[in-house]
């Protein structure tokens, strides 16, 4: 039995979390190691393996993949979510799905403590606690980058490096490349390092995902997405017929899709929840495809004033999502307003890929509100132009009102 009592810890098999699993062992905590298959494409079983050479008692490997595409991606693509107008949040979303299991884990095992290895600097320490905290209030976290004693041995990626060694831990960083890089289906972050310089570009060889537009293929690939309830149910290649349905086969087509045309890489500073500029490039092909075909279904088949107040709740959704704040009533309340105003999000957006663009060719919904005879410009259509008269004298009232007090306060000026 240990001395303190067990600890699930949020496990990737990477520099940070394998040193902080073996100094909690050091210090006398039962580790339980989980493992999230997110959609990193790593050895997850070798994961497993040095988590409990270095000292894990137990080691769960959970497939959260479907659950991910399905449960936060699509619900954030029904948002059209995007956070300061760039960032599709990746790595946003992908940190509730990993901390419920987390806390699901934590349940079945009895465990009193939970533990991550996010830094007091960024957001994912907010995202973990937030969400633990929100599912059980009761939890213990034992945050290791806000520890005294943590922080006052590890000043930063070179002591966990040398500590690494020191332990007989195998890593891959060295302190010769020392950025780090978040993966999952959705995206891949790269921060840290040489990018903290803000006027320092990527090198072509650090794209782990897509090809450089220059290099992507001379010709457009055409597909299809069939969109139900604002949720993608289909995508077709019109170049070789290939077709998915199921939602991970869906996503991951896309990403293969945008991957190989070069689309959605993006090189940006944002502004994190704890009040720090960060710098940081991405790669996000599949969900830069999907939340262009989702906008321009949307454009055809919503209401213009329900398109309005989606829109404004937009930027709060993101925001929410970037804080941590995805298990909290504000919410609740913004999915159910969003997911009214997918009832009649239906039907195909037609589109081509082409060298790191999106090109949208044609859309059919229907729900669709566009009126061909009446938005033409050759044929009546039911619409008497006439009508435009009083129109445009109703809503030029306030305007010739204000033109009139602004010739009096002209008038008073002069004298």
């Amino acid at each position: 039995m240990s001395k303190l009592g067990k600890v699930v810890l949020a496990y990737s098999g990477g520099l940070d979390t394998s040193c902080i699993l073996k100094w909690l062992v050091d210090k006398g905590y039962e580790v339980i190691a989980f493992i999230a298959d997110v959609g990193q494409n790593e050895d997850l079983q070798a994961a497993k393996e040095k988590a409990l050479k270095v000292g894990a008692s137990k080691v769960y490997v959970e497939d959260l993949k479907r659950e991910f595409v399905t449960d936060f991606i699509f619900p954030a693509i029904k948002a059209n979510a995007i956070y300061e107008g760039r960032y599709l949040l990746g790595t946003s979303l992908a940190r509730p799905v990993i901390a419920k299991k987390q806390m699901e884990i934590a349940e079945k095992e009895k465990a009193e403590y939970v533990s991550h290895g996010a830094t007091g600097k960024g957001n994912d320490q907010v995202r973990f606690e937030l969400t633990y905290f929100a599912l059980n209030p009761k939890i213990k976290v034992i945050s290791p980058w806000k520890d005294p004693e943590f922080l006052a041995k590890f000043h930063g990626r070179p002591d966990l490096i040398n500590y690494a060694k020191e332990k007989g831990i195998p890593i891959k960083a060295t302190l010769d490349k020392p950025y780090s890089t978040d993966a999952n289906l959705m995206h891949i972050s790269y921060e840290s390092g040489i990018l903290e310089d803000p006027m320092t570009a990527p090198t072509e060889d650090m794209f782990e995902w897509t090809k450089s537009p220059k290099e992507a293929p001379d010709r457009e690939t055409s597909i299809e997405i069939h969109f139900k309830d604002g949720i993608p149910v289909k995508v077709v290649n019109k170049e070789d017929g290939t077709t998915k349905t199921e939602p991970l086969e869906l996503f991951l087509y896309l990403n293969k899709l945008g991957a190989e045309n070069g689309i959605g890489r993006i090189d940006i500073v944002e502004n994190r929840f704890v009040g720090i500029k960060s710098r940081g490039v991405y790669e996000t092909p599949g969900a830069t495809i999907l939340r262009a075909a989702h906008m321009d279904i949307e454009a055809i088949a919503m209401d213009r004033e329900v398109l309005r107040l989606r829109d404004m709740l937009a930027p709060k959704f993101s925001e929410l999502v970037y804080n941590g704040f995805w298990f909290s009533p504000e919410m609740s309340f913004l999915m159910a307003a969003i997911d009214e105003s997918q009832d009649v999000v239906d039907g195909v957006v037609y589109l081509s890929l082409y060298k790191g663009n999106v090109i949208l060719k044609g859309r059919k919904s229907p729900s669709s509100l566009y009126d061909q005879d009446l938005s033409s410009m050759n044929i009546a259509g039911g619409f008497n132009q006439q009508d435009s008269i009083g129109f445009i004298k109703v809503n030029a009232i306030r305007l010739m009102a204000h033109h009139a007090i602004m010739q009096k306060m002209k008038g008073k000026n002069k004298k």
